[in-house]
Formats: C-alpha cells, structure tokens, sequence
C-alpha cells in the first residue's frame, strides 16, 4: 500500500481530531458566552447545538459527493470552510453573527470523519476498515480532550475569541495536507446511479435506521454530558473549578480514544458487529446512571466512570462498518454519512433539549450575570441523556448481523 495513501488517510484523522476541538469548544467558555452576550442556559445550549445542524445537516450530502466525487477537494474546501465559520463565530458582535459562525464551522466539519472513512475504505483491504475507522474516531475523542481542560488554558490566555481566531489557523494547514495527500479513486470506481436514487437505496434499508438510532443513543452521553454539560454539573456537584471539571469530562473522550479502535480491532477479529454494540450500550446505561444517581462518589471514581461511559459508547463504531455492509459497495460513505447525521444529531438534540430542562428547574439564582442550576436540575435534565441509551440498545437488540461481511457476500 503506498505511503500517500496511508498520509491521505492520517489526513482525515487529524481533521476529525480538529473538528471535535471545535465542537467541545463552548463546554470550556459557557460562562465568559453568557456573559459577553448577555444569554441563558438555554441560548447557549441551542447556540453550541447550531454546530450539530450544520454537522449533522450535512452528513447525507456529504456521503453522497464523496461517493460521486471523490474525497480529495471536498476535504480541502472543508478545512477552509472551518476556517471561515471560526472567523465569523469570533469576530461578531450578537448572538445572530456566532450563530452563523458556528453552523459554518459544523457544516465544514461534516466533511472529516466521512472523509477519513472513505480514504479507509478506498485504499485498504475491507477486514481493515473497522480498526482504521476506530484509530480515526480515537483522533477525534483526543481532540475533544484537548478541547477541555487544554483549551481552557487558551480561553484563559486570550479570551474566548482570541482562543476560537486561534483554532482558525489550524484549518489552514489541513486544507494544505488533505490537497498534497489525498487521493480519490479512479472515475470508473465512483457511483454510477443518480445521487438521490443511491440515497433512496440507502434509506430504505430497515437496517440503517436500526443502526443510526443505537449510535444516537450511544452519543448522548458523549455530546450531551461530556461536549457541554458535563463541566458545569461537576462544579456544582463538586464544589470545584472548571478546569477540574473539564478534566473529569475529559475522560469520557480517552474512553473513546481507547475503546474506539479496540473495539474495532475486536469486532474485526471475531466477525460480528452486533454484539459489541450491544455489550457497548449496556455499559453506558450502568455507568451513566451511577454518575447520577449515586452520591459522594470521589473524583477518582467519577473519572473511572466517565472512562468506562466513554469506552461503552465507542462500541458506536461498530455501526459505521455495519451500515458500510448492509449497504451496496458504491453507496458506503451514503449509508455512513446518513447513520453519522443521526449520530452526530444527538448534539442537536441534547444540548439545547438539556439547556431548556435547566432553565425549566432553574430557581432564579445568578453569579456575575451567568444563571446558576442547582444538582436537582441537572440531574433531572441529563437522566434524558440515559433514556436515549436504552432506545439505543432497544435498536441494537434488533439489528441484523453481517459477520463482517460485504453485503453480496452474505
């Protein structure tokens, strides 16, 4: 295999890498946002889930131009796209202007973990595709560590707009990567169908659903609790500051950094995918629900239990290498970017679904003009996150197995 296409591949990780830096972002500056621009739990909340529109928005295009057009300039427009919308989210002024900022950013973004699945499943054998897809998605868990507790020290160092003009220069250096490794596959290779008739394929398969809903449910504790509302609960909870929390939180991300490709190594190993999702989910259940609903745990243990949370949930990965095999070869980054748009929905979902839960139990008290929500609240609002797990392990318990196999094969 050649080099560039192992680079083109490295490529794509560090852009999810990037991409979850930039979608954790608001968990670490809620206060210095609500503040600057005068909102509640709630704005914020549905402000930093704008992100997850454009995100999630994007995903079934995504699939279906990298099936026709190749990942190559797609990749490299994104970065700049990312580029832009961090520009616009840190230099306006009103709520409007980083609201369009930062569905730029999510909509740009789209294109990275797609992107580096399709590399993967161009340019390397198919027993191969769960493992690189799983040392993708640990890219991108270690960007969201780095978007904590690190980039609080960013945030502090330059104000929270300094902080996000900063992230910008970052996409400038993956446009220049994605164009100089980055390779699309031969023309002929390429889906030949009309684009819609490939989407309407990959819709009306039973499975894809099954599949993208059981990673919803494995998301919610990911981008619901660690992605934003996970920080302010601990200091809270804990009586303690905000880099502490974010450091706690940060966990759930080397959960998945670890879990993601072992899992995918494993399910390799085995030939199933069904299972380790559902062993996955079963995990998160437990351990969210001990984060919640038991009291005085130390901050060692609440860590251990936000690691496991995040390992459990990786098992998401499984569902990417499932869709890619319940569906015909040509239509892989379709059925992946229409199961990671409901994937990556949960943000859209939870975050502002949890903000508005808050304001509803909020009892009137503020701090320095930020809304402070006592442990009742927040405990009341991310059972929601639980509930959504259980759903998700509902759908496992209904999918079909592939046993690793492409889908003429089975």
């Amino acid at each position: 295999m050649p080099a560039i296409h192992l680079l083109g591949w490295a490529t794509g990780a560090l852009f999810f890498f990037y991409a979850w830096i930039l979608r954790v972002a608001p968990s670490v500056m809620i206060d210095e946002m609500m503040r600057d621009l005068a909102v509640g739990g709630a704005v914020i909340g549905n402000l930093s889930a704008v992100y997850f529109f454009g995100y999630a928005g994007m995903q079934v295009p995504v699939g279906m131009l990298i099936d026709r057009f190749g990942p190559r300039r797609l990749m490299t427009m994104a970065a700049l796209g990312c580029v832009a919308g961090c520009a616009i989210f840190a230099l306006s002024a009103g709520i409007s202007g980083v609201a369009v900022g930062r569905f730029v950013i999510g909509a740009a973004a789209a294109f990275s973990l797609v992107g580096a699945m399709a590399v993967a499943g161009l340019w390397f054998p198919a027993q191969r595709f769960a493992l690189l897809s799983g040392l993708a998605m640990m890219m991108g868990m270690l960007g969201g560590v780095f978007g904590q507790a690190p980039f609080r020290l960013v945030v502090e160092a330059l104000d929270w707009r300094g902080a996000i003009l900063a992230l910008a220069m970052g996409g400038v250096g993956l446009a220049v990567a994605a164009w100089a490794t980055v390779r699309d596959r031969p023309h002929e290779a390429r889906a030949s169908a009309p684009m819609l008739a490939g989407l309407g394929r990959v819709a009306r398969n039973r499975q894809t659903w099954l599949i993208a809903i059981a990673g919803l449910g494995t998301t919610g504790p990911l981008l619901g609790f660690a992605g934003l509302w996970g920080v302010p609960y601990f200091v809270t909870t804990l009586g303690i500051d905000r880099t502490a929390a974010a450091s706690i939180t940060s966990t759930v991300f080397l959960g998945w950094a670890l879990g993601a490709p072992l899992i995918g190594w494993a399910s390799d190993r085995i030939g199933r995918r069904r299972s380790p999702f559902i062993a996955g989910l079963v995990v998160c259940i437990a351990a969210m629900s001990v984060i919640l609903y038991v009291p005085g745990l130390s901050v060692p243990a609440l860590m251990a239990l936000c690691f496991i949370c995040g390992f459990g949930g990786a098992s998401q990965i499984v569902g990417f290498a499932a869709a890619r095999e319940n569906n015909p070869p040509a239509l892989s980054a379709t059925a992946i970017g229409l199961v990671n748009g409901l994937v990556t929905g949960a943000g859209a979902l939870f975050q502002p679904l949890l903000g508005w839960l808050l304001d509803l139990n909020w009892k009137g008290e503020m701090a320095a003009g930020a809304r402070l929500y006592d442990a009742g609240a927040y405990r009341t609002a991310l059972s929601v996150i639980i509930v959504g797990c259980v759903i998700g392990f509902l759908c496992t318990l209904a999918m079909r197995e592939t046993y690793c196999r492409p889908l003429e094969q089975q």
